[in-house]
């Protein structure tokens, strides 16, 4: 029916969605968001990485690792500003649930 590239195409429109919704709602903590656009990053890195590792070596990006580690590298980068971003957010509003009930 499809193939997994055309899948892998047709995925980015539901996220670039959650990304618009996620922006226009105003109360994503703005770490997580740019984790979240970093995600993208991570995608537009991926892409060209494949397509060197099937020209250069014939291999899929997968078989070659320092090329699957620096394209993973932006995934790590994107996860780690999105689990701060939420951990900033909570923290501030457990401390400022604090301040009200002195």
């Amino acid at each position: 029916m499809f193939s997994k590239d055309t899948l892998f195409v047709l995925s980015l429109f539901p996220y670039l969605g959650f990304l618009w919704f996620l922006t226009r709602s105003g109360i994503t903590p703005l770490l997580a968001l740019i984790g979240f656009y970093g995600t993208l990053v991570f995608v537009a890195v991926t892409i060209p990485a494949a397509i060197y590792a099937q020209v250069a070596y014939s291999e899929s990006l997968a078989n070659i690792d320092w090329l699957h580690g620096g394209a993973e590298l932006f995934l790590t980068l994107s996860n780690i500003l999105i689990v701060l971003g939420f951990g900033q957010a909570i923290a501030n509003k457990i401390s400022d649930k604090d301040s009200q009930a002195s």
